[in-house]
């Protein structure tokens, strides 16, 4: 399965300990030079699995950069080009353009639910989820980590 990937949501994971996720669930993980290089500019590490693709249409991202940030242009743009099977995403624009290009997208929150069912989370999700809000920064409505809980068999 080939899953491209925005900033956010493999910084979120690379900040609790948890970039692993990823590629135990979806095997390739590709991720444009842009999001590299954000990626770069607060670890100190990128995980080694993460394969960086440059983007071949660059016109393309310059026309969603009145809407998206530089990394999100470029991970919506080669997920298309590559055919992705999911682009993970969590910003709400940018999920939105997504939908419009036809991209299937997943978000942070449904990468947890999937490792909590494959069996490889490796901690319960209401842990997960304090660890993504006090470390990582990663916000989400209390009745939105309730259902999360409640998905994951929780509660």
């Amino acid at each position: 399965m080939l899953v491209v990937c925005d900033t956010s949501p493999i910084s979120a994971l690379i900040t609790v300990g948890r970039a692993g996720l990823l590629a135990e669930l979806f095997g390739e993980v590709v991720i444009p030079s842009a999001v590299f290089d954000e990626l770069s500019a607060f670890h100190d590490a990128i995980p080694t699995w993460a394969k960086v693709v440059d983007v071949r249409d660059i016109t393309k991202v310059e026309r969603f950069s009145d809407v998206l940030d530089r990394g999100e242009s470029e991970a919506l743009v080669l997920a298309v080009e590559l055919g992705a099977d999911f682009l993970l995403m969590d910003e709400k624009a940018g999920r939105e353009v997504a939908a419009l290009e036809g991209l299937q997208v997943i978000g942070l929150l449904g990468v947890a639910l999937r490792a909590k069912q494959a069996g490889i989370l490796g901690c319960p999700m209401k842990q997960l989820l304090a660890e993504l809000e006090s470390m990582a920064g990663f916000r989400m409505s209390q009745e939105l980590k309730s259902r999360v809980i409640m998905l994951a068999g929780e509660e």
